[in-house]
Formats: C-alpha cells, sequence, structure tokens
C-alpha cells in the first residue's frame, strides 16, 4: 500500500514532513492568542477615549473567554474531522478564527470583545486546532511523540512572532486596525494551508517500519473509541495530569511580568522582554518532551515534566528575592514552566494516541484537551487569589509543588494504556 501513496509528488515517508510543516504554520496563526497582552493597554486607551470607564482586568477577560471556547470546541469538534475530513474542519475553524478578529476591530464595547474575539475567534481555534494534530499522529506511528511535537511548536512559539507583529501594527495603524489586518491574514494563510491536509489511507505504515511489540505504557495495546476510552483509568490518569500541567504553565504565563516586576524587581522593560524569551521555551517544550514520550514511555515523560515543576517551584519559593541571583532564579524557573507547558501539549497528544490508538482520534483527544480548559481557569484564578490574600504571589508556588507531587503518583499509578480484551 506504500508504493500507491504520494503526498504532492513525494513518496510518503519524505511528504508528510511536508504536512508536519503546514500543521506548525496553521498552528502559530492560531497561537496568537498568547500574544494577548499586547493589546490590554492599548484597548484600555481606545474605550476610555470614547468616555468607557474600562479597567485592565476587564479588558483581560476575552483572553478567558477564548480559552474557554477553545476547550469546548474541541471534544465537539473530533467527529466531524472523522467524517469530513482535516481540509475542511480546518477552513472552516480558520474562517471563524479570523472572522473572530475581523470582528473584533468593529467593538464598540469590551462586551462585542467577548463574543467577536472570546467566542468566535475561540470556537474558531477550538475547531482548527486538532486537525493537524491529528494528521501529524496518524502519518507518524513511528515518531509520533516528536512530529505531533513539532505541528504544536508553532502554537507555543506564536507570541514570539505574533506578539511583535501586532506591537508594530498597534504603534503605526491602531488597535483596530491590528485586529483587522490579522483577521484577514488569518483567513488567507489557513485556508491556503489546510489545503494539503488529508489522512493516510486505513492500514498505511512508513516504508520498511514494524510496529514493535508492546511495552508496559509505551505503546498502544488497543484501539478504543471515545465512549471506551471513557470507561478507562488511562483517561482520567492522563486528564489529571495534563490538568496540573497546564494548571502551572497556564497560571505561569498570567503572572510572568508581575512576579518579575514585583517580587524580583528587575526593569520593566526586561520583564516584557522575557515574557518573548520564555515563549521560546514554550515552543521548544513541545518537540523535545514529543521525543522523550516516544522514548521514555508517556508515563515517565509526565514525571519528568512534574519534578521539573516542583523543581523551578521549590526554587522561587527559597531564592526568588530582588537582586541578580533572584533574577537568574526567576529566568530559570519560568523558563521551566513555559516549557513544561509546551511539554504538555505534546504528552497529552502523544499520549492520547499511544494508548487510544487513532481510529477515533479527534474525539478522544478532545475530551483530554478539556483538561487544558480547566487548567486555564484554575491556574490564573489561583494565582490571583493568592496575591489577594498574601499581597504577593510568592505563595502561588507551594500549592504548585503539592500539585507537581500529586501529578507524579497520578502518573505513576494511573497513566498506563488500557489492557488488550483480545
Amino acid at each position: 500500500m506504500s508504493d500507491d501513496v504520494k503526498i504532492y509528488g513525494m513518496e510518503p515517508e519524505k511528504g508528510r514532513w511536508l504536512l508536519v510543516f503546514l500543521g506548525m504554520v496553521i498552528n502559530l496563526c492560531l497561537g496568537s492568542i498568547y500574544s494577548w497582552s499586547v493589546f490590554v493597554k492599548p484597548l484600555t486607551d481606545y474605550f476610555t477615549g470614547m468616555g468607557m470607564e474600562v479597567s485592565a482586568s476587564q479588558v483581560l477577560m476575552p483572553f478567558s473567554v477564548f480559552l474557554g471556547a477553545f476547550a469546548i470546541a474541541m471534544p465537539l469538534t473530533g467527529k466531524y474531522i472523522e467524517i469530513h475530513g482535516p481540509r475542511k474542519i480546518t477552513l472552516i475553524g480558520g474562517i471563524l478564527t479570523g472572522l473572530g478578529w475581523f470582528l473584533a476591530s468593529m467593538a464598540t464595547s469590551v462586551t462585542w470583545l467577548y463574543v467577536a474575539y472570546g467566542i468566535i475567534g475561540g470556537l474558531g481555534v477550538g475547531i482548527a486546532y486538532g486537525c493537524p494534530v491529528a494528521v501529524s499522529a496518524r502519518w507518524f506511528p513511528d515518531r509520533r511523540g516528536l512530529a505531533v511535537g513539532l505541528t504544536v511548536l508553532g502554537f507555543g512559539f506564536s507570541a514570539l512572532l505574533t506578539a511583535n507583529i501586532a506591537g508594530y501594527l498597534i504603534g503605526s495603524t491602531g488597535v483596530m486596525n491590528t485586529f483587522r489586518v490579522f483577521g484577514i491574514a488569518f483567513v488567507i494563510i489557513i485556508a491556503i494551508l489546510s489545503m494539503p491536509l488529508t489522512f493516510p489511507p486505513s492500514g498505511w505504515k512508513p516504508r520498511g517500519w514494524t510496529p514493535p511489540a508492546p511495552k508496559p505504557g509505551a505503546h498502544v495495546t488497543c484501539e478504543c473509541k471515545r465512549d471506551e476510552m471513557l470507561k478507562t483509568k488511562g483517561f482520567y490518569g492522563l486528564w489529571i495530569c495534563y490538568f496540573i500541567g497546564c494548571l502551572a504553565g497556564l497560571m505561569a504565563i498570567s503572572i510572568s511580568k508581575p512576579v518579575g516586576t514585583e517580587i524580583v524587581q528587575v526593569e520593566a522593560g526586561l520583564a516584557t522582554f522575557l515574557v518573548g524569551f520564555f515563549a521560546i521555551f514554550n515552543g521548544g517544550g513541545r518537540p523535545v518532551f514529543g521525543s522523550l514520550t516516544d522514548k521514555l514511555t508517556p508515563r515517565n515523560a509526565a514525571m519528568v515534566s512534574f519534578v521539573l515543576i516542583a523543581l523551578a517551584s521549590v526554587l522561587m519559593m527559597m531564592f526568588a528575592a530582588p537582586g541578580s541571583t533572584g533574577t537568574y532564579v526567576y529566568i530559570i524557573s519560568f523558563a521551566i514552566l513555559w516549557g513544561c507547558l509546551g511539554g504538555w501539549l505534546a504528552i497529552a497528544p502523544t499520549s492520547t494516541a499511544s494508548f487510544f490508538g487513532t481510529c477515533d482520534y479527534p474525539r478522544c483527544y478532545g475530551m483530554v484537551f478539556l483538561a487544558y480548559g480547566a487548567g486555564a481557569i484554575v491556574g490564573p484564578r489561583l494565582a490571583g487569589y493568592v496575591k489577594d490574600a498574601t499581597g504577593s504571589y510568592i505563595g502561588v508556588f507551594q500549592y504548585v509543588v503539592a500539585f507537581a507531587i500529586l501529578g507524579i503518583i497520578v502518573a505513576f499509578l494511573l497513566m498506563k494504556p488500557p489492557v488488550s480484551k483480545e
């Protein structure tokens, strides 16, 4: 069967890397959500200039609405990827994503932003996000972790590129025109790049590759439909671990700059620069942990991530203070936390395919991805609660250490594939 398959005239073993690259660029567009902090002050100034009393916290709300819509759309979209194929679903998601940004350019109130950017844009990203991931998971049964990690790398790196572009456009054309430009660009780019996306024929495998003998925790032992997956302990172990990884990482994203300026007391410009620097680790953590998942098994890769999360948090608790030592600790710790978040966006989809197969992958991973949405809500809220209660963000790290220890225990006990009934 391998001899009959071509990807744009190329042998599938080579052509499938083109699909990974296209998925990476699509995710670069979808991941622009991580650039939202660049829009906060310009939007606040814009609405204030219209005579409205708008706080920065109100303008931050579209970020949470967006992530919520994103997480909800993922499990609802899975079956349609199977029915209609990844090309059509990516196209629909790309159009909605761009439409959300474009409609945001016409906002006359913050509520308008909640609906246009938050709900419409978030749903668009949720619809499109799983398609390139599912494509990579099926074309790379031999190197699934690496391929999925590279595919979602674009989402993590997005802030490094789109934040700078947004900053330039806001300064030169205004914040609303920036929404308009991004919206149009996303529709065009995603529409073009979605055209080659396709699944391999049933039963296809790379030439010369033989599936290895199953190892405990390493390779799929059965193919599960979504309903069957929900009855396994492995699903709940993976979901809880994914939730903890996202809680720690998204908490770090939400407080990176204020921790730097308030606790370590670095200069505000340096703190802003470091947010972009941390995005490199968010992106790089995806292929790194994707490869670790292939080599160490999903359970062991998860445990490594939780050890690193705990270590980073302990360092912050013990050594974060004004001065050069505190600055180095802050940079190292938050680089680790951002990197582990990126890592979980490779560990989780790879683990889903490894544990439960690819016969119903989009719907299965959609359910697992709800853990990301839960982490997006709990992580920033936990940080805000600690800040309000103690006057400092430093207390949040003791909770993260406790969650990381829980993650190690859950991963060890539950993060295993179900046993085949055959």
